[in-house]
């Protein structure tokens, strides 16, 4: 880690790092790998998943991802008074009841692969929710600003929810919890998502800008206008480079406290669950803060969002041990794809763990 990471690291939490993987680590788990009753690499990507999550665990065994618990963190844009959903932002205060009352997506897929599922209130309009036994309130404000018109929030702001994003991933940790996953929910934030890729990977809004929620041709292109906008309203803060400057200035409420989460993980030493498009742009601004999380992230899918696949390209430089697990057409958001790529962390570990060797099970012909 360098030392403007480091530092970066220390704005948001004193003491806060995150420790890479040690090639040991790695070799170690890849002998173990070829010493079992199978064909050398004959499990594919299982095998790179078990070696990542050996490593992780400092070489620790059995390779543990359970229990696991799923955070979908949720909070309203300012930007959706520009027209660039279909749906008003009133659905994100209406969904997150869905979550509560156990009938979205994620709360059945988190349910099919034995999930624990959170969410989270990083800033919905309306004000703060009444208790309930799966929320989690860490509001930030009640949404964003405008950031077609300025900042959508200010540098402090942001670094506070980066704070309580680490934070909240220690309090998890400190629970018992061997693997977290990441998802959002919030209007207009694939506008705010775009923007993120834009400006930290150098995209045009036209490469990036896709329907979103469901946004027709007419829409997109009104969308790409306003992501130009904010890109242009906010150059001052996004010249530099600084990921904290851009996250205050494009991000959004639960894009923030979603890095902060992705951080807080890979610093405990936890597998943390990427899902769909703006959950990505949350992890492309947490990796600019620290590289380092790279070792401890795990592409869940590849969403059906047309800049999604070009973005996470750009990231993992074609080396397909990097790619998203799963290819399955998904937009949907919420962590859902997180949720259906949790079952291959626990196959992984399972054959790691559980599979015998050429030695232990008399088998002949470890090079076969």
């Amino acid at each position: 880690m360098n030392t403007t990471q480091s530092n970066l690291l220390e704005l948001i939490l004193p003491g806060l790092s995150i420790a890479p993987l040690l090639d040991k680590d790695l070799d170690a788990a890849q002998a173990h790998l070829d010493d079992l009753t199978k064909p050398q690499g004959s499990l594919g990507r299982l095998e790179d998943l078990a070696q990542k999550l050996y490593a992780i665990s400092g070489g620790q065994t059995p390779i543990n991802v359970s229990p696991a618990i799923m955070l979908t963190v949720a909070g309203d844009h300012g930007v959706a008074e520009q027209g660039v959903s279909p749906f008003p932002k009133a659905v994100t205060r209406q969904m997150v009841q869905n979550f509560f009352n156990n009938g979205a997506g994620v709360n059945v897929l988190c349910r099919t692969s034995g999930m624990d599922l959170r969410v989270v209130d990083a800033g919905c309009d309306g004000g703060p929710y009444e208790p309930h036994s799966i929320l989690i309130e860490r509001r930030l404000g009640d949404g964003t600003a405008d950031m077609s018109q300025g900042p959508a929030m200010s540098r402090e702001t942001c670094l506070k929810g980066l704070r309580m994003g680490v934070e909240l991933a220690h309090q998890l940790a400190d629970e018992g919890y061997r693997c977290l996953g990441v998802g959002e929910m919030g209007i207009a934030n694939s506008t705010a998502g775009t923007a993120l890729y834009c400006s930290l990977l150098n995209f045009t809004p036209e490469q990036m800008t896709g329907p979103g929620a469901g946004a027709n041709a007419d829409m997109v292109r009104h969308k790409t206008e306003i992501v130009r906008k904010a890109l242009a309203v906010n150059e001052p803060m996004l010249r530099d480079g600084d990921p904290i400057n851009t996250l205050a200035a494009v991000g959004g409420f639960e894009i923030v406290l979603m890095a902060g989460l992705m951080l807080g993980a890979a610093s405990r030493r936890l597998p943390v669950l990427v899902d769909g498009f703006i959950c990505s742009a949350a992890y492309v601004a947490a990796l600019h803060i620290c590289p380092q999380l790279a070792d401890y992230a795990v592409l869940s899918h590849a969403s059906a969002e047309p800049g999604h696949v070009r973005a996470l390209s750009k990231l993992t430089g074609g080396e397909s041990r990097n790619n998203p697990l799963l290819h399955l057409s998904m937009r949907l958001g919420e962590g859902t794809g997180g949720a259906v790529a949790y079952h291959l962390l626990r196959c992984a570990a399972a054959m790691y763990n559980d599979m015998a060797t050429f030695s232990s099970a008399g088998v002949a012909g470890k090079t076969c």
